[in-house]
């Protein structure tokens, strides 16, 4: 069965066993998916899958919540934490850094967006840094690339050489929904129904929240 996935999930899949999967950003998703690439089963946000089922590249009613996870900030394995309790804490830990990352997934359209509204885009101008799609943006604050990331934290949780200080403030979290849809050309709709069935089993769930996540 070929499976298109997105990274959030690749840790627990693979503890999980679930087999072979081709592990992209959401946007090589969403162009190979309207370009016409086959495949038996896609998994990505909710709101990609919406989209894919709208223009007809995913099945009507196939979609299936399978986990929810939020974003988390992360630094250099033994560097100093900074205080990331309140929203303004954050705020100013970013303006003492010289240079942060975030990626081009969901939470990282959010923080673009976030910086843009209250005025750090503009203040941090030239330290702010968006990652290519698929890419775990802690690999590059652990090769000493960039003081501080955010992503999700099941991506985070994958990366070693970092610390993880902790999920964003409440004020401003944002929890994303990931999942499951069966493409317009999938030769095994059985078998993406019987996948997502097992993500979203009893089984599966000390496994996924170890990675950072919940059922959704």
């Amino acid at each position: 069965m070929k499976v298109i996935a997105s990274l959030p999930l690749k840790a627990p899949w693979n503890e999980l066993g679930l087999g072979p999967a081709e592990w992209v950003g959401i946007n090589d998703i969403r162009k190979r998916m309207l370009a016409g690439e086959a495949a038996d089963a896609v998994i990505g946000s909710a709101a990609l899958v919406d989209e894919l089922i709208a223009a007809g590249a995913v099945q009507q009613g196939s979609r299936t919540d399978l986990v929810k996870s939020g974003a988390g900030v992360a630094v250099k394995k033994g560097a100093p934490r900074p205080d990331i309790g309140t929203s303004e804490a954050l705020y100013r830990a970013l303006r003492g850094a010289k240079s942060i990352v975030y990626s081009s997934g969901p939470s990282g359209v959010y923080l673009a967006e976030l910086f843009k509204r209250n005025g750090l885009a503009e203040e941090l101008k030239g330290r702010l840094r968006q990652t290519p799609p698929g890419t775990f943006v802690g690999e590059l604050v652990a090769r000493g690339e960039a003081d501080i990331c955010f992503q999700q934290m099941s991506e985070l949780l994958q990366v070693q050489g970092i610390d993880i200080v902790g999920p964003l403030p409440a004020d401003i979290q944002v929890v994303t929904v990931f999942s499951g849809g069966i493409p317009a050309k999938s030769a095994d709709p059985q078998g993406a129904k019987a996948l997502f069935e097992l993500l979203r089993s009893d089984k599966a769930q000390p496994v996924i929240r170890r990675w950072g996540m919940e059922r959704s």
